[in-house]
């Protein structure tokens, strides 16, 4: 059995007030399928990275291990696969075709240029070459961003059948469910480490996130009557004050009145010693009080400008056909009503993305068949490739005729810092400026919204965020996807495209 220890461990980026890790403290068995989750910017890449050496910090981090880190770095995509995987690996031939078929990925693959490989063709074959040294501890960081569900679901078994461990960096939720025994949260204020997956992680922060919520509220009610109980003193405090000054004035005859005048001003002190002293009393309990808060993660509830169509069917497709060089998938019939959420699934290249495409009027192959969309629909979409969104927040908010205010709070909501909104979009991280997308999305009035992989680069907080608006908001969509689980919940039926 073999450990990685982290000890007092602490480390922070110059640009951030505070530390992403604080003394930190753990010890992880290499045994362990451990899966790393938390919102995006909380430190999970930078936990692998620190694992492998390649950041400067205080504290100490041990083990014996040889860390591998998915994705490897191809410097030179033109290389043939076979020689890249050699150098990456130094495996022998054979094992390399071992993983490969565990991966069901054809061994041709090996004696063609890295480049000419799928996504999901290259993430396999890089998958492949991190298991190949079975002396190696691999930190795997976001393996499922350019795999179809079939190949998620292959990548699951062969995971699912190493008995060696690894880290796991994902927010397919589904996909960790299906492959750890143990979750590591990197949380608002702390580190959680819990064993059983995501779905027992699940369970078990909703019954401590419930347990905390309740003791904060006793907490503050506690805070509350303290500091209340000090203003009520600190104001009696300061009417004896008043009525001692008033004295000394002669505003008060305490000799017509038989009273000794300096008994009273020295009974006036003490009162005002003895209440300012409970004043300060219950001020320091009220503080302690406020140390026992918990920070708890909120995540608010967004915003969809929905609008209702008078039409009561919004898209129509007969014998549907989509063709560059060829057609793309078999004839199509489908329709989409008012209310109804359309799943579109299918492997990679079967035509997903250019069946939204189409629906937007942007598909610049050829169309065979009939794709009728309602007259007067307004559609709002979320794309996969949105380089082209550049500029300030402000410009951006105004080239595309968006209330600027709901824009920025469903940005905020969505777990977009501030302190970003004066960073031009370009400039952005690529998990921002798909927030920036989406919020452009949710803040356009529209009858049909047209999603394609909304998720990628989006935390397990945001999938959640996103279930439950639209669950509640009822929009009118078609959408592609390869999370299980969000198509599950939100689709009310779904499109399978048969490729070629």
């Amino acid at each position: 059995m073999s450990t990685i220890e982290l000890k007092k461990l602490t480390f922070g980026y110059g640009s951030q007030e505070k530390n992403i890790f604080d003394k930190t403290t753990l010890t992880i068995q290499t045994e362990w399928k451990l899966g790393l989750i938390g919102r995006n910017g909380r430190g999970k890449t930078t936990l692998l990275k620190l694992l492998e050496g390649k950041l400067p910090h205080q504290g100490t981090i041990c083990h014996q291990q040889t860390l591998y880190y998915f994705p490897q770095t191809v410097p030179d995509k033109r290389r043939m696969t076979f020689e890249i995987l050699q150098d990456l690996s130094d495996g022998e031939t054979w094992k390399v075709e071992r993983e490969l078929r565990l991966l069901e990925v054809a061994e041709n693959v090996l004696w063609r240029p890295f480049d000419t490989l799928s996504g999901g063709e290259q993430t396999k074959v890089l998958l492949a070459g991190l298991f190949v040294d079975e002396k190696a501890y691999p930190l795997i960081d976001e393996p499922t961003n350019h795999l179809d569900m079939l190949a998620r679901q292959q990548v699951i078994t062969y995971l699912k059948n190493k008995t060696r461990g690894f880290m796991l960096v994902s927010h397919d939720r589904a996909f960790v469910d299906a492959v750890v025994n143990h979750i590591l949260s990197i949380e608002k204020s702390q580190l959680v480490l819990s064993k059983g997956n995501y779905s027992i992680y699940e369970e078990q922060k909703e019954r401590r996130d419930k347990f905390e919520q309740e003791k904060n509220q006793k907490l503050k009610r506690e805070i509350n009557r303290l500091e209340q109980s000090a203003t009520e003193k600190a104001e009696w405090s300061h009417s004896r004050e008043k009525d001692k000054v008033n004295r000394k004035r002669g505003f008060v005859d305490t000799e017509k009145r038989g009273l000794n005048k300096g008994a009273i001003g020295a009974d006036a002190a003490r009162a005002m010693k003895r209440s300012k002293a409970i004043v300060q009393r219950i001020q320091k309990q009220a503080n302690e009080k406020k140390t026992l808060l918990k920070d708890q993660e909120y995540v608010d509830e967004l915003k969809m400008n929905v609008q209702t169509s008078h039409h009561q069917t919004v898209l129509t497709a007969e014998a549907l056909q989509l063709e560059y060089d060829q057609s793309l998938f078999q004839p199509l019939d489908f329709q989409v009503n008012q209310g109804e959420r359309l799943a579109v699934c299918g492997v990679n290249g079967s035509g997903k993305s250019s069946i939204l495409k189409s629906v937007i009027g942007e598909f610049s192959g050829i169309t065979r068949g009939t794709l009728l969309v309602a007259n007067g629909l307004k559609i709002s979409t979320v794309r996969q490739n949105y380089e082209d969104n550049r500029g300030t927040l402000a410009e951006f908010a105004q080239k595309n005729g968006l209330v600027y205010e709901e824009f920025l709070n469903n940005l905020r909501k969505l777990g977009v810092e501030r302190s970003v909104f004066h960073t031009r979009i370009e400039d952005m991280s690529m998990g921002q400026r798909k927030r920036v997308e989406l919020a452009k999305s949710l803040t356009t009035p529209a009858h049909l919204f047209v999603w394609d992989e909304p998720l990628n680069y989006l935390d397990v907080f945001n999938h959640k965020q996103l279930e439950e608006l639209i669950l509640m908001a009822k929009p009118t969509m078609i959408f592609v996807e390869h999370d299980a689980r969000f198509i599950e919940r939100i689709a009310t039926k779904t499109l399978v495209v048969a490729k070629g």
